[in-house]
């Protein structure tokens, strides 16, 4: 899993830019990655990856960066499946972070948008190994279809305060943290992406029209990815303590709802 950071430096731009900035992030860290696995004396053919884009970190701060999952292989002219069997990763981050800071600023220059005075040489990326990445896609695949902080983490809220919780990414420690009320709410709107803009991508032999697709199906090991998902818990007789089970729901559509009546203060059902 390999991930791209846009300085801090520059993140003013990009919350005035979103659409365009976030564009440039996702689409330059896939062009590094892609033209490393190019040169690459192994690999010398097209790779693959599936891109996330992450507005925030655990503390609910602006801070926009990518996540590529991306297999150890490639696939070259001869339609030859190829793949790094070394320990490491494939490339080297301080490399990557070269290549990935020298496209984003020709891109932020032929957008016509103004630099800020000062920004730091040296840009970061992270690369680990993360095996067959079926626990990266499952972390990644959490952020998908929820908000930047699920509610069991907000602990308080009182005088106009609310404390909520989150993991300290060095120490992996719990800590809390509290804002105004006001403040609070800005945070969480701040990472609403535009509209119609799409946070996961696939790209190289894992995009859905990619004529390499049924290659990589027949020539590499395809295991199934574990449950995002935990199992549902028992649901218990109050009187025998039995097992029961769920034969059938009623669940009112949205429509339904506003249009029943209320009875003795309660809807009818």
């Amino acid at each position: 899993m390999i991930t791209f950071t846009l300085l801090e430096q520059l993140r003013s731009l990009a919350w005035c830019n979103q659409r365009t900035l976030y564009n440039l992030i996702t689409q330059n860290a896939w062009d590094t990655v892609n033209t490393f696995s190019q040169n690459d004396k192994k690999l010398q053919g097209g790779a693959a990856a599936i891109t996330v884009l992450h507005t925030h970190n655990r503390r609910l701060d602006y801070h926009p960066h990518v996540h590529l999952v991306m297999p150890a292989a490639a696939i070259n002219t001869r339609q030859r499946v190829l793949r790094n069997k070394e320990g490491n990763y494939l490339f080297n981050h301080k490399a990557l972070a070269k290549v990935f800071r020298a496209k984003m600023l020709a891109d932020i220059r032929k957008a016509g948008l103004k630099f800020p005075d000062k920004y730091p040489e040296e840009w970061g990326v992270d690369c680990t190994q993360v095996g067959s990445g079926q626990t990266a896609l499952v972390y990644l695949g959490r952020y998908l279809y929820r908000g930047v902080i699920q509610e069991k983490d907000i602990l308080a809220c009182n005088n106009g305060q609310v404390t909520f919780r989150y993991q300290n990414s060095k120490t992996k420690q719990m800590e809390t943290r509290t804002v105004m009320g006001a403040e609070f709410v800005r945070m969480i709107l701040q990472h609403i992406l535009p509209r119609h803009y799409r946070r996961a991508r696939n790209f190289g032999f894992l995009h859905p029209n990619s004529k390499w697709g049924a290659l990589v199906q027949l020539k590499l090991k395809r295991t199934p990815v574990p449950a995002a998902t935990k199992p549902r818990p028992t649901i218990r007789c109050k009187c025998c303590g039995g097992v029961m089970q769920i034969i059938r729901t009623r669940i009112k559509s949205a429509a339904n709802w506003l249009r029943t009546p209320f009875v003795a203060g309660k809807f009818t059902v």
